[in-house]
Formats: C-alpha cells, sequence, structure tokens
C-alpha cells in the first residue's frame, strides 16, 4: 500500500507556504489596525457545544461533522467552524466580565466530511473574526467592512457583496410557516434531505445545491416582505452605512448561510472567478448563541473566510504571490578547510540581516555557482585562502559580473548597498 494524504486534504509544500504565510501575514496587520485580539481554541470540542451552538439541523451537524469517542466515551468533534468554539471559550473564561466589548480573531484548521472540490478541503483553514457586546448596525458595518478590507489587502478586486435578513424570533417564525407552506405544496420536488428539512427548518432549503431544489427556491417566498419593523430598520441603517462608506453591496433574497444560530443581517462575499462554488467569505450576527453555549444574553456578529479559496481567487487574478525561499546572498567556498568553517560563520552572521544560503555537501566551485545562479542570488561572497589571509571579502554582482573586495568591517554596509540597487 502507498501512503497517501486523506481525501480531502493537502500537504502545502515549501514552493506554496510562502503565499500562505503572505496571506497570514496581511491578515494579522489588518486586524491589529481594527483592533482584534487572537484568540486559539482546541481542535477538538464536546460534541454538544456544536449540536446546541450550530443547530441540530444543519448539514454540518447532520452530515459533515468528524466526531468520535475518547477512552472514556465521551463524544468529542473535530472543529467544523469557528464561532461556537470561540463563543464557548468566552463563556468558560468570563471573558465578557473583564469587556462588555469583546474584538476577536482566530485562524486555524476546520474539518468538514463533504465532498473535495476546488478550494474546499475536508481540512481546511479559516480565519475568522468575532464582535460581542454590539447590538447596533455599527458592528454588522465593522465585520462587512473588516472582511473587504482584508480581501483588499492580499490583492483581490473582483469582488461583491451581498446581503440579507433572516429575521429574528419575532419575525421568522411566521416567514418559517410560510414558507412551509410554499414548500409542501412542492414536496414532490424537493430531495430526501429537503422533505425533512421543510419539517425541521425550512431555511435549509435555500442552501440546498441539488438542481430540483434550487428550481423550487426561485419561487419561495421572499423574507423580506416578511420582516418585522425593528429588523426592518435594523437592515436600513445598515445599507445607509455600507453606502455611506462606499462599500457596494447586492441585496441577496434567497442568502441565508449554513448555520442555525444567524439572526438579522447574514453576508457573503464572492469571486467571479470561483465558478459556482464562488463565496470566499461570510457571516452575520448572531444575538442567541452566547446564551446558547451558557453564557448572558449577549449580541454578536461575525464572518469566517477559507484561506485556500483566497489563494485560488488570486491565481484566478493572475496575482504575483510569493515562492519558495530565495536567498539575497551565496557564500562560496574556494577550499575544503578553514574556508568552509569560516563560511558556517559568516553565514550566522549575515543572516542576522540577509538571506543567505551556502552549500553544505562539499561541492566545488563551479558547482556552487551554478546553485547560486538557479538559487536566484544576487550576490555571491567568495571565501578563499586569500580572503581568509586579507580579511577582505571577494564580492560578486551575479547580475553583472563585476566583483570588488570588501573589508571585513564593511561587509554588511556594502552588501546592503548592493541588494538596495534595482
Amino acid at each position: 500500500m502507498t501512503l497517501q494524504a486523506p481525501r480531502g486534504t493537502q500537504d502545502i509544500l515549501p514552493d506554496r507556504t510562502p503565499r500562505w504565510q503572505f496571506v497570514e501575514a496581511r491578515f494579522r496587520d489588518v486586524l491589529s489596525r481594527y483592533g482584534y485580539a487572537e484568540i486559539r481554541t482546541p481542535m477538538f470540542e464536546h460534541t454538544e457545544l456544536f449540536q446546541r451552538g450550530v443547530g441540530t439541523s444543519t448539514d454540518i451537524v447532520q452530515k459533515e461533522m468528524y466526531t468520535f469517542q475518547d477512552r472514556k466515551g465521551r463524544s468529542l468533534t473535530l472543529r467544523p467552524e469557528g464561532t461556537a468554539a470561540v463563543a464557548r471559550a468566552v463563556v468558560e473564561h468570563k471573558l465578557l466580565a473583564v469587556s462588555p466589548v469583546l474584538k476577536l480573531w482566530y485562524l486555524g484548521p476546520m474539518f468538514r466530511y463533504e465532498r473535495p472540490q476546488a478550494g474546499r478541503y475536508r481540512q481546511h483553514s479559516q480565519v475568522g473574526a468575532e464582535l460581542l457586546g454590539v447590538e447596533s448596525p455599527a458592528g454588522d458595518f465593522e465585520m462587512i467592512a473588516l472582511l473587504v478590507d482584508l480581501l483588499e489587502a492580499v490583492g483581490l478586486c473582483e469582488t461583491r457583496v451581498l446581503l440579507n435578513s433572516v429575521g429574528d424570533a419575532t419575525c421568522r417564525p411566521g416567514y418559517t410557516e410560510t414558507l412551509r407552506v410554499y414548500l409542501r405544496a412542492h414536496v414532490s420536488e424537493l430531495c430526501p434531505d429537503c422533505v425533512r428539512r421543510t419539517e425541521e427548518n425550512p431555511l435549509r432549503v435555500l442552501d440546498c445545491k441539488v438542481p430540483g431544489c434550487r428550481e423550487v427556491a426561485t419561487g419561495i417566498p421572499r423574507i423580506q416582505e416578511h420582516l418585522c419593523p425593528p429588523c426592518r430598520a435594523h437592515q436600513d441603517e445598515l445599507r445607509g452605512l455600507l453606502d455611506r462608506a462606499g462599500i457596494p453591496f447586492q441585496m441577496a433574497d434567497h442568502l441565508v448561510r449554513g448555520l442555525d444560530y444567524y439572526t438579522r443581517t447574514v453576508f457573503e462575499i464572492e469571486h467571479g472567478g470561483l465558478g459556482a462554488q464562488s463565496a470566499v467569505g461570510g457571516g452575520g450576527r448572531y444575538d442567541r448563541l452566547i446564551e446558547d453555549v451558557g453564557g448572558p444574553a449577549t449580541p454578536g456578529v461575525g464572518f469566517s473566510s477559507g484561506v485556500e479559496r483566497i489563494l485560488l481567487a488570486l491565481e484566478a487574478e493572475g496575482a504575483a504571490l510569493p515562492g519558495a525561499f530565495t536567498p539575497e546572498i551565496m557564500l562560496v567556498t574556494i577550499g575544503e578547510g578553514d574556508e568552509r568553517r569560516e563560511a558556517m560563520r559568516l553565514a550566522r552572521r549575515l543572516r542576522r540581516r540577509f538571506r543567505v544560503d551556502l552549500d553544505l555537501r562539499g561541492r566545488g566551485l563551479a558547482a556552487q555557482m551554478k546553485a547560486a545562479d538557479r538559487a536566484g542570488a544576487r550576490i555571491a561572497v567568495l571565501i578563499g585562502e586569500g580572503e581568509l589571509a586579507s580579511g577582505e571579502w571577494t564580492v560578486k554582482t551575479l547580475a553583472t559580473g563585476t566583483q570588488e573586495r570588501v573589508p571585513d568591517r564593511e561587509l554588511e554596509t556594502r552588501l546592503g548597498t548592493i541588494l538596495e540597487q534595482p
């Protein structure tokens, strides 16, 4: 048997990890400027957390979770999403007693057993942010603006914001019953899952990707016509904030997201280069979640975005992304004794400031120079018997072939000057 990575997972190889590091670094920069603090939760939780927090009628809980029993028979689940875990941590550590408004973010792997597709893996990486303690549409606006700014920071251009409301405890029950009546009249056209969803949670039908169900969904009554006055006012104020900030958006009547904890605002950001599965991120308001996992009634709003899908969208746009490690300077030894030992010492010294590589296999001068060219180094520092005796290094600019002798005390300064040149 040939061992391979499990289906739906991937190895991020060295030629691609710089792309991930680039995206993650931009995330951290923008999130810090917004004042969000990083939180890291375990990769597995008690299964009940996701049943209570995400919702037993969701596909995530019913079909997609990696659930197992530990040696004492406790049911544990690899986290399928980040918000419920953050909510649990907030409640457990009483973070709301420290500050009535919390601004948190996370980055890490999530696990869902679903059919692998382009940019969708059974183990995938998500960045997410949560804003707790803000009930007004200002919180919804901040989440949308933050996600837009994150995507712009990594270089994505071809995106659009989709916006909807799923109502609240006042108006959603009436809409849900209207929706159920409509779906019952079309039950013969629905897939078995949506027949069940019709009774358990009709909003989930809007998430179904089966063609027949999507056709039925085109005629579903619009939730916008059933919003109560507070939900309508909340949405109208949010739309005004987005307009004033110059963030374009489109209303999307069938947008509901895949989680039961959402109330009022839901949103997604799509990218035109990803085909049918076009979302690169999304989120919404969840004013009951903290209470559902045992905490005090606390408004919340957040989003998550998949790193794999962001990278796929960047590649679709032809964005220039960093590649594998490229040394700026290659140390080249002429000789096999003290020269090689001095190269090891000098490499450590220069690496405090520059990207430096050297031959560790004892190859000859010609092979080392070829390696420097292949690696894309800009400078070769030659270390031979003459250099050791004189205390001056031979510095060769590889693009021009010019060489110069540089005193040891001036080496870093001269290397920096050369590298600053275009």
